[in-house]
């Protein structure tokens, strides 16, 4: 069974860049037809699609946040990485990654990470 965990950044300043990590076992980032994605929760609030990594290195991001937002994968590792840049108070929220069989498709969920945005 795929299993996902994603990295702890902590405490992000505004305006910095966020980096976060999601270590894949259990499968390969390269399967076909997999797609890797970035979730998150803000307090409150919902859950938020942020985009995905196709199994071929394909990406897809949110349309809101696609400005900002880069995702990239690094396959001798196994994982794929987040980059959220010029972040402000208002992206602090819990980060997941998930997987599944096509985009949109969120099988399998790594247990979230808490980031927080404060000077």
């Amino acid at each position: 069974q795929v299993q996902l965990q994603e990295s702890v950044p902590g405490l992000v300043k505004p305006s910095q860049t966020l980096s976060l990590t999601c270590t894949v076992s259990g499968g390969s980032i390269t399967t076909n037809y997999y797609y890797w994605s970035w979730i998150r929760q803000p307090p409150g609030k919902g859950l938020e699609w942020m985009g995905a990594i196709r199994y071929d290195g394909g990406t897809y991001y949110s349309p809101s946040l696609k400005s900002h937002t880069s995702i990239s994968r690094d396959t001798s590792k196994n994982q794929f990485s987040l980059q959220l840049s010029s972040v402000t108070p208002e992206d602090t929220a819990v980060y997941y990654c998930a997987s599944g069989t096509g985009l949109g498709s969120l099988a399998y969920w790594g247990q979230g990470t808490q980031v927080t945005v404060s000077s």
